[in-house]
């Protein structure tokens, strides 16, 4: 069966004349500070980013189709009111993905999900008269705030968070507080390696405790994956690389060190490897 197309979710932004509840309440509770740089990712129609301006708030607003150009710069604080609702779990990852990688270390992302659907799939939309999409979301992060109709999610990079689930002393589970998280998605996250091969050397991780990738479920290995594209596209832009190395090392005589499972995402440039080729074939050195 053909799966289909979601191509309409900008048609579920409305007009409105007052903030959401989501700005509201984080007004209210005083988490909006008015000299900080504040991102509203998928801000539809910009109500919100108006509105705020309008209290003297530093505010940008970001949206693919009402609002395109994508912000080149990191903010303290990122908002995301009922986006996740009207995307594809791939769609909702790579959001999750952007905003962390948007976020400055330290700062905080507050999502804001529907809360009062009743069923999920696609409707036709009641004034536009197309297919919209609509879909019940929970995220693994802290819950601030929670009625019939919206629940907000408070954010931070998983190095920053508090895991108080992870009992084990792995530094995978519980990684150093001022290592830069590069992106992070619901089941895995992306970091500098801390003894990078070269410029740009990134690890993703899944925050499943599994030594071996293979033992991971499948889509927690999906994931992964779906990371290490955001990462290469993320690493292009900044460093320019010749080309990658991307692989895993899998128990200890394949050289595994950390007993937790890392994708290995290695830039390569021109000269880098001096006298012999340097690609995965010739990771063992007796049979290059």
């Amino acid at each position: 069966m053909k799966k289909q197309k979601n191509l309409f979710s900008h048609l579920t932004a409305i007009e409105r004349i007052h903030l959401s509840v989501p700005a509201q309440f984080l007004l209210d509770k005083n988490l909006l500070q008015d000299k900080v740089k504040i991102l509203d990712f998928g801000c539809g129609l910009g109500n919100d980013v108006k509105l705020l301006r309008k209290k003297g708030f530093d505010v940008t607003g970001y949206d693919p189709y009402y609002f395109p150009e994508y912000p080149h710069e990191k903010f303290d604080t990122i908002i995301c009111f009922y986006v996740l609702n009207v995307l594809f779990p791939e769609e909702q990852a790579d959001v999750l993905m952007r905003i962390s990688n948007l976020l400055k270390p330290g700062g905080k992302a507050y999502y804001a999900v529907r809360r009062d659907l009743r069923r999920e799939g696609f409707r036709e939309h009641y004034i536009h008269k197309k297919p919209t999409y609509q879909c019940i979301v929970k995220l693994p992060f802290k819950s601030i705030y929670l009625d019939e109709s919206c629940e907000i999610y408070e954010y931070m990079h998983y190095n920053l968070q508090a895991n108080t689930s992870n009992n084990c002393n792995c530094i995978f589970c519980n990684p150093y507080k001022n290592l830069t998280i590069l992106t992070e998605s619901a089941t895995a996250y992306a970091m500098f390696d801390g003894y990078p091969v070269s410029k740009g050397h990134v690890l993703v991780v899944p925050k499943r405790h599994v030594s071996n990738y293979f033992e991971l479920p499948f889509k927690e290995q999906s994931a992964c994956w779906f990371m290490v594209n955001r990462v290469q596209e993320i690493l292009g832009k900044e460093f320019e690389p010749d080309g990658f190395n991307v692989g895993m090392n899998i128990n200890r005589d394949a050289g595994q060190n950390m007993m937790h499972a890392s994708i290995h995402i290695i830039p390569r440039y021109k000269g880098d490897t001096v006298g012999v080729k340097g690609g995965i074939r010739y990771v063992i050195p007796k049979r290059k």
